[in-house]
């Protein structure tokens, strides 16, 4: 960690030149500043980074950036804050501690947060950005995690792990096994120290196969940010062996949407068909991510279009967690019928269970993109390929 950058001069020159050309800034003469340029433009990139992901660091003086790979990989905001609201209690271990940022949001759920990175310099970066954001509960050791618990007789209440999702020899994994560090190698070590573990996976980690690498799973979590699944969380719990509740969430500006169920209860449950109604639903990204597709049908008394669809439909409108929309008609998926009964030339096009892709059909049926018409082009119940015609209800 270089203290120089934290000068005001240095300061001064990264916030001025946030939204400058950077090839630009490196042609220019650095005689001025006490570091290397390529490491202020370095603190320029990853802060601009920061603005809709880290938005507190961002507006807080003296915040001192790691690399940008550091920024890609740590939590956004609104989901550190989600994960800390699941969890409480007087002690937490954040194993895999990274830039900080759920360490961030667990201060305020514990009373004491212990902090490990392997990486020295990134300890020392967040324990620096620690103080410039007035927390002061968090211990930070700059120790490999796993280590720090075989040295040490502490318990604590919760232990988090981010494990990371890349590997030297394989790239980019999605296997528990294959991350580092490897949770399900060290579980009995874990449980040793903490009787709850909270794991953060990759969303692309298949449910089954994580419930078959872990043990004792209590809840899985699956946290969608604008209706983009961006992680899961597993809540573990020593000598727990009842049933596994999968919790889903679409976090946005303007409200939440939940939808919560058993995983036993999804192959058990024989949904109601029904051809297209008055009203078409399109679940959001967290509840697809984790396919309760039967599930939603009975609990939200919605009817499936196609085992395979996954779109619902209604008489009245309902409360649903997803996208609702007013049907105005059902056509068949033909090019001369849909331009002799419509006069629609721009749409936004969604395909389920269907054989072209949204590219096709808008090639298909001439088509431009946007507009305020919404097309679901899927099949129904009754095998048949339909283009549904909707508009958007607010």
């Amino acid at each position: 960690m270089d203290h120089s950058i934290l000068n005001t001069e240095n300061q001064k020159f990264i916030t001025e030149n946030l939204n400058s050309d950077i090839a630009s800034l490196l042609l220019k003469s650095t005689s001025n500043h006490s570091v290397d340029k390529k490491v202020l433009i370095e603190q320029i990139e990853a802060k601009k980074r920061c603005k809709k992901k880290l938005p507190t660091w961002f507006y807080t003086n003296d915040i001192y950036y790691p690399n940008k790979l550091n920024i890609e990989q740590t939590s956004s905001e609104i989901t550190a804050q989600f994960k800390a609201n699941l969890i409480t209690g007087d002690s937490i271990m954040d194993l895999t501690g990274g830039f900080g940022v759920d360490c961030f949001y667990f201060s305020k759920a514990f009373e004491n947060v212990t902090h490990c990175e392997i990486n020295e310099d990134l300890s020392q970066i967040v324990s620096h950005n620690f103080k410039q954001l007035k927390i002061d509960n968090v211990r930070c050791i700059a120790k490999d995690g796993l280590d720090v618990l075989k040295q040490e007789d502490n318990t604590y209440d919760f232990i988090y792990i981010d494990p990371s999702r890349r590997s030297d020899l394989k790239g980019k994994v999605f296997l528990l096994n294959d991350c580092l560090p490897n949770v399900p190698e060290h579980l009995e070590l874990l449980f040793k120290h903490s009787k709850s573990i909270m794991i953060k996976t990759s969303p692309l980690l298949d449910i089954s196969i994580g419930i078959k690498e872990l043990k004792n799973v209590k809840t899985i979590h699956s946290i969608a940010v604008n209706n983009e699944v961006k992680e899961l969380l597993w809540l573990l719990e020593r000598d727990y062996k009842g049933e596994v509740y999968i919790k889903t969430t679409n976090l946005s500006k303007d409200n939440i949407q939940s939808f919560d169920f058993e995983l036993s209860e999804e192959p058990e449950t024989i949904p109601k068909y029904s051809s297209p109604l008055n009203y078409l639903y399109e679940p959001n990204a967290a509840i697809l991510k984790v396919g309760a597709f039967n599930s939603i049908s009975k609990k939200l008394k919605v009817l499936k279009l196609h085992k395979h669809s996954h779109l619902y439909t209604s008489t009245d409108l309902l409360e649903f967690p997803g996208r609702h929309f007013k049907i105005e008609s059902i056509l068949p998926y033909n090019k001369k019928h849909f331009k002799r009964t419509t006069n629609i030339g721009k749409a936004n096009i969604t395909t389920r269970n269907f054989p072209d892709s949204v590219e096709q059909v808008r090639k298909k049926l001439s088509l431009k993109d946007g507009g305020k018409d919404y097309l679901f082009c899927t099949t129904i119940s009754s095998d048949k390929k339909v283009v549904i015609i909707c508009s958007k209800v607010d």
